[in-house]
């Protein structure tokens, strides 16, 4: 990336010192495990969903299209995250470049954002399915469907363009020891020797650009859902749509709830450490839990994994 080159030669530190999860030694080698284990099953789950969906051509529907994107999503932002972090629990100084820093911070809050649009994006396919089921198939035709996907990476990249942008003009002091186990946007504000009120402003734009419109929609799409709902005369059928609903409103909280929690208040009143707990929820448990909440209790997946574990090699 041009721009960061341009921005490396013209800072003073070359390279950051990031402090990690936690400083106390007897939790570094139990917090390798238990992160190790979290990555396996991100990267299993996810890339175990994006293989069945890809595989099995009754799951060929726009629902599963967006759980493809959403895995593939989920995935790379945990593979930029993690394994850096991964190291910091073994490693007695956990250094990274300038460059790697402000690519990182590019990587990540690209697919970060673009989570939170596909997040919507797949709210209201739930909303054409539930509320409209005659015209579901005219209202999220391929065409919508790509646009819609479109729509998302454009928004990531859109974000993530005006951040890293924003970042690269500053001058870091030097000291370089970042206080958070990634390279996020307020750890590094932290570390400016120069003015930060526009980073601030463009936080406060973009990142509820970010979350306000997508929650938004989620939300109108889901008072829609539940009014659809509560028309259901059988309970056997409400109580199944109470479920899958109460299973993605769970995941769509946790992710927009520790987004707006780190980036909108000011950082006067949120330590650092708060901060870092936050971004666990959005950078590791929820990449895991995704996948699990979204398709793993699907009997449609379920069926699908059975077909594709029950073929013989050579059949």
């Amino acid at each position: 990336m041009t721009l960061v080159r341009m921005a490396a030669e013209n800072s003073s530190v070359t390279e950051f010192i990031l402090s990690g999860l936690t400083n106390q030694p007897g939790l570094q080698i139990p917090l390798f495990f238990l992160f190790l284990g979290f990555y396996v099953v991100t990267v299993v789950g996810n890339l175990g969903l994006i293989t069945l969906i890809g595989l099995n051509s009754h799951l060929h529907t726009p629902m599963y299209f967006f759980l493809f994107n959403l895995s593939f999503i989920d995935f790379c932002y945990s593979t930029v995250i993690t394994p850096k972090m991964l190291m910091n629990f073994v490693l007695r100084k956990n250094v990274i470049s300038y460059a790697g820093c402000m690519t990182q911070l590019f990587f990540f809050l690209f697919f970060v954002v673009s989570e939170s649009f596909i997040l919507s994006a797949m709210a209201y396919d739930r909303y054409a399915a539930i509320c409209n089921p005659l015209v579901y198939t005219a209202t999220m035709s391929p065409q919508v469907c790509f646009l819609l996907l479109l729509g998302v990476y454009v928004m990531g990249f859109a974000g993530a363009m005006a951040h890293t942008a924003c970042m690269v003009r500053l001058t870091f002091c030097a000291n370089n020891l970042v206080d958070h186990y990634m390279c996020d946007i307020l750890p590094l504000l932290e570390r400016s020797c120069t003015s930060t009120h526009v980073n601030e402003l463009v936080v406060f734009v973009v990142v509820g650009i970010d979350i306000g419109v997508p929650t938004v929609t989620i939300f109108i799409s889901y008072a829609l859902i539940l009014s659809s709902i509560l028309r259901i005369h059988s309970t056997k059928g409400r109580s199944k749509a109470f479920s899958t609903c109460s299973s993605h409103i769970i995941a769509v909280s946790l992710f927009f709830g520790s987004g707006a929690f780190m980036y909108l208040k000011p950082s006067s009143l949120l330590p650092m450490n708060q901060g870092k707990v936050s971004s666990l929820f959005y950078t590791i448990v929820v990449p895991m839990l995704n996948p699990l909440i979204y398709s793993l209790r699907n009997k449609d997946v379920k069926i699908a994994l059975k077909k594709t574990l029950s073929k013989k090699p050579f059949s």
